[in-house]
Parts: structure tokens; sequence; C-alpha cells
């Protein structure tokens, strides 16, 4: 067989072109609001309460596809959150400051019968890490890292065979404890802080 009929049985079967097989590989860029509870008490303090600023920050996510319709996503990308007391803490006004790096792996089911449309559901598993911690009104703040459930719903628009447009919104279940000291005073709490994250960019796929 000739150089020329191999590759023509590469790509016809039966005289009808046979399509390239899709890379599992896809990559997106997200602008990402990340919005808290804010619901956190500090054991012995009636009345207390902390806010944390709500944030807008880019994100990358790589997910690999092991079917057309499963695949896995692992979602980056960092933040900052300024501390502030609230309710019978609110004379204290900025407690502190963390960046927070809250990477999550989820696993998805992609709907592919409503063409160019293409939402998807997911869950999966997050580990939120607190670092930079710096102390203002405080002596010191320490936020744990921390596991939590995450959700997800969204859906890609796709322009063509790679580009499209992506929304996204994540809950991430996420209650950190944590450790303040206010003059001399070492107390403890937790953080029900149960972000949104929702974002939309574009979407690549190899």
């Amino acid at each position: 067989m000739t150089s020329q009929g191999v590759r023509a049985a590469d790509y016809e079967l039966g005289g009808v072109p046979v399509k390239e097989a899709q890379s599992p590989w896809q990559v997106r860029l997200r602008g990402l609001g990340v919005i808290t509870r804010d619901s956190d008490r500090v054991d012995g303090v009636a009345g207390s309460d902390l806010s944390y600023s709500d944030t807008v920050i880019p994100e990358l996510d790589i997910s690999y596809f092991f079917t057309d319709n499963i695949a896995a996503e692992l979602i980056l990308g960092t933040t900052y959150a300024n501390v502030d007391g609230e309710g019978s803490l609110a004379s204290l006004g900025q407690v502190g400051k963390t960046w927070i790096l809250p990477p999550t792996l989820t696993l998805q089911y992609h709907f592919n019968d409503f063409g160019a449309f293409k939402p998807y559901v997911g869950a999966g598993v997050n580990y939120t890490i607190f670092y930079n911690q710096d102390g203002r009104a405080a002596d010191d703040l320490d936020i744990e890292n921390s596991f939590g459930a995450a959700l997800q719903v969204g859906f890609d628009y796709m322009i063509d065979d790679n580009w499209g447009w992506n929304v996204d919104v994540k809950k991430i279940f996420l209650r950190p404890d944590f450790d303040v000291t206010v003059g001399g005073n070492r107390l403890h709490g937790k953080a029900d802080l149960d972000p949104w994250l929702i974002g939309t960019g574009i979407t690549y796929r190899f």
C-alpha cells in the first residue's frame, strides 16, 4: 500500500472522513468573586463576631476528561482577606489580614446534548491554606488550614471546537478554627466562612 493510501485510511472510513479525536485536556482562565458568609464566633466572648472582606481574583483551572461526560477539574488561585471585628468586637476595627490559597479538586459530569451549550455539575474537596497572616488590632492571628467539601455548577458555551465562554459557581463549606491574641488574652473560635466562588472567563480545549 502506498503512503498516500495509508494517509487516506487514517482519515477516511468507507469514503467518510473520520474526525480526529479531541484532546482530554482543557484549561480555563476566569475572573472570580469570593463572597464569604461571615458568621464567626469567639469562644467566651458574648456577642462576638468577625467578618472577612470579599475579593475579586484571577483563577486558573485545569481539567482532564476521562470520557466525553466525566472530567476532573483542579482549581488554582490565591487571594487575601481583611479580618474585621464585629458585634462586641467592633471597637477593634481591623483585627488582621491573611492570604488564602484554596486549591479545589472536583469530579464533574458534563451534559453534551445541547450543542454549543455544555452545562455541568461537580462535587469535590477543598483544602484551604492560610498564609502570611498578620495581626493588626490583634497581637497575633492564626487561622488553621482546613479541608472542606465543594459543590459546583456551570456551563461552557463553545464558539468553536477549541474556544468557549465559561460561567461557574462553586460553594465551599469551610469552617476553620482560629486563635487570636488581643491585649495578651489568647482567644479561640471558629470561622464559618462557607464562601461562594462566582466566576466567568474563557475556556480552551486542546
